[in-house]
């Protein structure tokens, strides 16, 4: 992984992802015929003079304290984390075989924010599954006011062949399943368009990926994942540049290059 990380590094790679379905859980053998954890790859790929680095998509019973000290000490690591919890119902995530409560959940964040003060955090949220609650359901919004989401993906519990959630016998009907996803789409939306509007005013560091939504703009991520669409020379493609935030919605932002005069 190190020396594919290198490669890239030395071809103009702007931005290293580590990915996987629970990428927080893996280990494998070091440099030193140790076995490593995360944090301590992420630690070692530091020292290849990357300028960005993430990783996705992480389980919150894997979170160790190698990884949390990584987000302390290497400033490479993008003070933003997917961490999906699904349900905030302490009843429903051991329905779920999550492996994890709800005030464990929050204590991680806490310990997250203190080891870097400006994290910020997107999840996953299933409603509607088998023997959710109108309480369980509260439990959840509650959850999501208390953490502050920049980001969050919400989706409605379908029942999958194979199975045991399949087979339950308090299935919750469609038409509650749509009312609680819609109340919780809505709170997300609004914590993600608060997030983006104190955006408006900042000189945020932006990757360019491709061109932009209109004519003479780029579009390109800021450390927070946040859609950006700037005004800016063709040259800064496959750049990180500064761009000066001008006006933000609930999905993007929209600024200006900073060039030096």
């Amino acid at each position: 992984i190190l020396e594919e990380a290198r490669r890239l590094v030395e071809s103009g790679s702007k931005e290293i992802i580590l990915l996987g379905q629970n990428v927080n859980a893996w280990h494998g053998e070091g440099l030193d015929g140790k076995t490593w954890s995360l944090g301590r790859l992420i630690m070692e790929m530091a020292g290849l003079d990357v300028f960005r680095l993430r990783y996705t998509t992480s389980h919150p019973r894997d979170m160790n304290d190698e990884l949390i000290e990584a987000h302390r000490s290497v400033p490479q690591l993008a003070p933003f984390l997917h961490l999906p919890l699904q349900s905030a119902s302490d009843r429903i995530l051991k329905a779920m075989n999550r492996g994890h409560t709800a005030e464990d959940y929050l204590r991680l964040i806490d310990r997250v924010r203190a080891a870097r003060h400006d994290m910020a955090f997107s999840s996953d949220f299933l409603v509607g599954f088998p023997g959710e609650s109108d309480q369980d359901f509260e439990d959840t919004l509650a959850m999501v006011r208390k953490v502050g989401y920049a980001q969050a993906y919400s989706f409605k519990y379908s029942p999958r062949p194979g199975t045991p959630a399949a087979i339950m016998a308090t299935q919750v009907p469609e038409d509650v399943k749509t009312a609680r996803l819609q109340a919780l789409q809505s709170l997300i939306f609004e914590q993600q368009r608060k997030f983006n509007q104190n955006s408006i005013g900042q000189t945020l560091e932006v990757l360019f990926d491709r061109k932009g939504r209109k004519e003479g703009q780029l579009h390109g991520r800021s450390l927070y994942m946040q859609s950006v669409h700037a005004t800016g020379p063709a040259e800064s493609f496959g750049q990180i540049a500064q761009v000066k935030i001008g006006g933000a919605t609930a999905s993007s932002l929209e600024g200006e290059v900073c060039t030096s005069s």
